[in-house]
């Protein structure tokens, strides 16, 4: 069996998730990978068949998508023409993660495309919902990568077909620690505007991961230095509290090591202000935007934050089976013959 696995690159979670994915899929055929969009810091360690530009939100430097900076980096041409071309009929399974490349080229051709991602989860009416509705963001992230069947991941299993994460091995490979200084991610935003609020708590070890810097630096109790995977889990590991956007994978992986957690969605972005609303109902803390105003917010976080205890069975191969047995009849027929000749 020939599978697709389109994989949206734009940000870290879809490249972590799919590094466990991936050899799950293996198992069932030959597995092609696309992988469209920029802005990830995240290496895959399984072969990229297909490099597309895709379709990516750029990460601002004031708490926000950068509209103008996406705009000037968007290619539609380039995009119709890869979805265009893209050999989608070749395969005998398309798996997406949010990728509209393959996701567009299978509708356009009428041919399945099944959903294995966190966004499906997202759109499902028993998942938790920001209390300001969004009609034009929700449209936005119904349409981005269209779909036949979908299979999704969330801070809990809400409903059918929703599971819980996909935590990284490297990350179920840990023994937590408490060292006492807390992670922080926040790729919205600046390096000076974060340690501009957050040396505003000096009896706090602040360690940054910044994607807007390459050199390291310190300033008073707040270090800096550039994104780096093995640094970043290291930090992550023996923090206090992890502060965070209101992505899926970060939250999710500080909840599976008991930390603290206060995420920062971002502003005007639907599925973050959704994922904020589900890290709450989790019992992390969140602030609408890195702002003096919510100072306060952030030292009763310090001080009465609760530690949280996810405990986040790995799950993925029971997943992947299950799309398997419902999504690829010839596979699953032959290996029940199989089985009924050897009876």
């Amino acid at each position: 069996m020939k599978i697709l696995f389109g994989i949206q690159g734009t940000g870290n979670g879809h490249l972590s998730r799919a590094r466990d994915v991936y050899p799950e899929l293996a198992k069932y055929g030959e597995v092609d990978v696309l992988i469209s969009g920029i802005q990830a810091d995240v290496s895959v360690s399984f072969p990229v068949k297909y490099k597309r530009y895709g379709m990516s939100f750029i990460f601002g430097k004031k708490g926000g998508v950068d509209i103008w900076d996406t705009v000037k980096k968007s290619d539609l041409v380039h995009l119709i023409k890869d979805i265009r071309e893209l050999p989608v009929e070749d395969y005998d399974l398309v798996i997406n993660d949010f990728e509209p490349v393959s996701a567009w080229a299978c509708k356009r051709k009428k041919l399945p495309c099944i959903s294995l991602s966190h966004q499906c989860a997202v759109l499902n009416e028993n998942a938790p919902q920001p209390e300001e509705e969004d009609r034009i963001g929700k449209l936005v992230l119904q349409r981005y990568a269209p779909v036949t069947a979908a299979y999704g991941f969330h801070f809990k299993a809400f409903a059918e077909n929703i599971f819980t994460p996909v935590i990284r091995k490297e990350i179920r490979a840990i023994t937590p620690e408490d060292r006492g200084h807390y992670t922080v991610y926040l790729p919205a935003y600046d390096d000076a505007t974060i340690v501009n609020h957050l040396s505003k708590f000096p009896g706090v070890k602040w360690e940054v991961f910044s994607k807007h810097n390459k050199e390291p630096f310190v300033s008073g109790n707040v270090s800096v230095q550039k994104i780096d995977n093995t640094a970043f889990v290291e930090s992550m590991a023996t923090s206090t509290g992890v502060l965070c956007g209101a992505g899926f994978e970060g939250p999710a992986e500080a909840m599976y090591l008991g930390k603290k957690v206060l995420v920062i969605p971002m502003l005007a972005q639907y599925e973050q202000q959704c994922n904020a609303a589900g890290a709450v109902a989790m019992g992390a803390t969140m602030i609408k935007t890195l702002d003096e105003k919510y100072h306060g917010s952030i030292r009763q976080w310090l001080e009465e934050g609760k530690h949280l205890s996810v405990n986040y069975t790995d799950i993925t191969a029971e997943i992947v089976e299950k799309i398997m047995s419902n999504h690829a009849p010839s596979y699953v027929s032959k290996n029940t013959q199989a089985l009924g000749a050897g009876v």
